[in-house]
């Protein structure tokens, strides 16, 4: 059956400008990195994007290599886009990346020219759409001068490629010489991707600042800790979890007793709000317009829709605020 949205779609997400930019995102955006590759049915990944879209989740962010297998993400969405979303596509706002490993050879990684403009053209084929929205280079290369990947990056825009470019996973001063380098050539970074969570507050460290002073956009991944922001891992790791399933990123060590002391007096504050756990750990990454938005990641619809529930919230109170952080201290 043919997809149509939607009608009120737009009417209960919240919309956040993306730096010094004419874009603005929705404060969640959907991340299609563990479950669009080969391990999730065709049908599952279809319900998912059309029930994020009916959420008002406008933002569809992707990598060359996301899958498994390396790729298939993209693949995937590009079936779906032949299938619900061509008709939408001025109303999606559409991401991908290069940077990691992503084929054999000297020239599938890193931060060369020859590679990220070898990906954005696969990527668009895989993807099936004649541009994204946003490139991004997905961690910084030290070994390649960042005067040719910000280079390759901004032909990339001006080829009609991409609209902007972004970054990801790079430090204060990296990012302070990125921007700079872009804003040289004419083309601004619109945007940079760190991963972020009350467990992992290292952009507090410098990276937040240069963002504010650049007026450059925010959207953080992990912000549920790779789950363990839910409380799923409180009491075991549970047999149909992420990580007894698949622990390339999450492992059992992390579950260390501290952070599970963190995690039960996150618990606490979340019971006392009447909120579950991870939309307080949503909510909280969120409390600053830094952070443009949050990607969220999901097996089933039923879980977007349950984290729309923080458009509907109270904002954290001072005090709630101050127990966090001593929580987290």
């Amino acid at each position: 059956m043919a997809y149509s949205p939607a009608e009120n779609r737009y009417d209960r997400m919240i919309y956040r400008r993306c730096g010094n930019s004419g874009v603005r995102l929705p404060v969640l955006s959907l991340g299609l990195w563990h479950n669009f590759g080969n391990i999730t049915p065709h049908t599952a990944q279809q319900a998912m994007l059309r029930t994020a879209f009916d959420c008002g989740i406008t933002h569809f962010d992707l990598a060359n290599n996301y899958g498994p297998p390396y790729g298939e993400a993209e693949r995937n969405f590009g079936r779906l886009m032949d299938e619900d979303w061509r008709p939408h596509r001025d109303e999606l706002f559409l991401s991908t990346k290069a940077g990691y490993d992503m084929w054999k050879g000297p020239y599938g990684n890193w931060g060369s020219r020859k590679y990220l403009i070898s990906s954005i053209d696969q990527s668009l084929q895989r993807m099936r759409v004649d541009y994204v929205d946003v490139f991004y280079h997905h961690r910084p290369d030290p070994e390649t001068p960042v005067e040719e990947t910000m280079g390759a990056l901004d032909q990339i825009v001006r080829s009609g490629k991409a609209l902007y470019a972004g970054i990801s996973n790079y430090g204060p001063e990296q990012t302070e010489a990125a921007v700079r380098e872009l804003k040289r050539l004419g083309t601004p970074c619109l945007i940079h991707q760190p991963r972020y969570s009350m467990l992992d507050r290292h952009i507090e460290n410098g990276l937040t600042k240069v963002l504010k002073k650049e007026q450059v956009g925010c959207i953080v991944f992990q912000p549920l800790a790779g789950g363990m922001l839910t409380g799923k891992y409180l009491a075991g790791i549970p047999s149909d979890s992420r990580m007894a399933r698949d622990n390339r990123f999450l492992k059992p060590e992390s579950l260390t007793e501290d952070t599970m002391r963190k995690v039960r007096a996150l618990k606490e504050i979340a019971d006392a709000r009447g909120q579950k756990l991870h939309h307080l750990a949503l909510q909280w990454v969120l409390r600053d317009e830094v952070v443009t938005s949050a990607l969220i990641g999901a097996s089933r619809p039923e879980q977007i829709l349950d984290n729309a529930a923080i458009l509907d919230a109270p904002p954290l109170t001072d005090e709630e605020l101050r127990r966090i952080d001593e929580i987290l201290s």
